[in-house]
């Protein structure tokens, strides 16, 4: 029995409808919207580069527009959203907080995110950091500054951020509360109060197991070899997962032109599905990418998907750039048709674009021109800049919008 055929344009839109960037957003944001939205992808990687708004923020910015970012804090201060490692750091909704817990009662596993020998070395001092959160409250990693002192003798421990990390990790404490988007950090009981680790938490094999199963509603359409990278999974039995999931008509088979292989769609886009085999379908959202979003995290994913090639040269010596410090693709209407290295002037108040490089096939017709100017304005804005300052883009474009241009 064959498989239904889709294009690779609409490929592309499934997978766009189950990230949430198939159509804009109609109507004014509201803060909800932002625990609604992390719940659709599951995971929202943290990252602290702050050239333009953080990467967190931006996620939710390309899928939600003008939002308020304090919302986000809110979320986590009020225990709708809580800190783990998943994909990597990551916001993760309160609910899923046994679906990683068996990480945190048996970190050995966890790489260099815990050392034992670090553990054992320092279990004193870490005792009496854990003592001391559970007699005076909540602390930030910069309560431990080498330079302060007290009459109590506290800070004259010294604890390094690494015995927060560590117990973090183990997840003897939770992060309460974000200031200035520096970490707070309390008992995990004071956190999540009334967890009950016998009866909620998920041995580790159930818990992959559902992980695999969210990450294929995550993507909407994938190949086997995609799932276990969504929360970073290892030794896993996709091949079991995928046998259950078409078992409970969880997901179907089908086929793309133009893509080797059989690719996979899950049910909640079952009815995009239908439209896309009878006709064309496609995403209407232009937008800037965080290089952290779901959509292009996977290098792999985005290559096979999109054919486009991205890396994150932040951590590239400035010489071997060839992009710049912290690009963000550039989505529109369904492609990846190039990517933005920008920078907010936050008081000078100017979104700094340094440079803005096309994908070779792409062409600049009028409304994708529009579209950019949209996207890049929109962003601009959101983040409180009244002028928007042109750097190095295309010739084409720059006799479309001049050097400049006001808010």
């Amino acid at each position: 029995m064959s498989h239904p055929v889709i294009s690779l344009a609409s490929a592309r839109a499934l997978h766009l409808s189950a990230q949430n960037l198939l159509e804009p957003v109609s109507r004014k944001p509201v803060a909800a919207d932002v625990v609604d939205t992390i719940r659709d992808m599951g995971l929202l990687q943290i990252d602290t580069i702050s050239v333009v708004a953080r990467s967190p923020y931006l996620v939710l910015f390309s899928r939600l527009g003008n939002y308020d970012p304090q919302w986000l804090e809110q979320a986590l201060s009020a225990g709708k959203i809580f800190e783990y490692w998943a994909h990597e750091a990551c916001f993760i909704p309160s609910e899923d907080y046994g679906l990683l817990r068996h990480r945190m009662l048996n970190p050995q596993g966890m790489g260099w995110k815990f050392s034992q020998a670090w553990f054992d070395e320092h279990q004193t001092d870490i005792a009496a950091l854990l003592s001391h959160i559970a007699d005076k409250g909540p602390v930030r990693s910069a309560d431990f500054s080498a330079d302060k002192k007290s009459a109590s003798g506290w800070w004259d421990w010294k604890p390094h951020k690494k015995h927060l990390e560590t117990l973090f990790t183990t997840g003897k404490l939770m992060v309460s509360e974000r200031r200035n988007f520096h970490r707070v950090y309390d008992l995990a009981e004071r956190v999540m109060p009334g967890w009950d680790d016998a009866s909620q938490t998920l041995e580790q094999a159930v818990a992959e197991q559902q992980m695999l199963r969210r990450s294929a509603q995550y993507l909407g359409i994938f190949k086997p070899e995609w799932l276990a990278d969504y929360y970073r999974l290892r030794r896993v039995n996709t091949k079991a997962v995928i046998a259950q999931l078409l078992a409970d008509e969880e997901i179907t088979p089908i086929e793309v032109t133009g893509l080797e292989g059989t690719y996979y769609v899950h049910r909640k886009q079952f009815p995009l599905l239908q439209q896309a085999i009878k006709s064309r379908i496609g995403s209407t959202v232009t937008t800037l990418l965080s290089p952290f979003d779901p959509v292009v995290w996977d290098r792999k994913r985005v290559s096979t998907l999109f054919n486009f090639e991205y890396r994150i040269e932040c951590y590239t010596p400035q010489a071997k750039r060839q992009y710049g410090y912290f690009t963000l693709p550039l989505l529109q209407r369904g492609e990846l048709i190039g990517r933005v290295d920008a920078k907010m002037h936050r008081k000078e108040k100017i979104l700094e674009v340094k440079s803005l490089h096309l994908e070779p096939d792409v062409t600049m017709a009028s409304r994708r021109a529009k579209d950019i100017h949209g996207a890049i304005s929109r962003f601009a804005q959101w983040q409180g800049a009244e002028k928007v300052k042109i750097v190095n883009v295309p010739e084409t474009l720059t006799a479309l919008w001049g050097k400049d241009w006001q808010i």
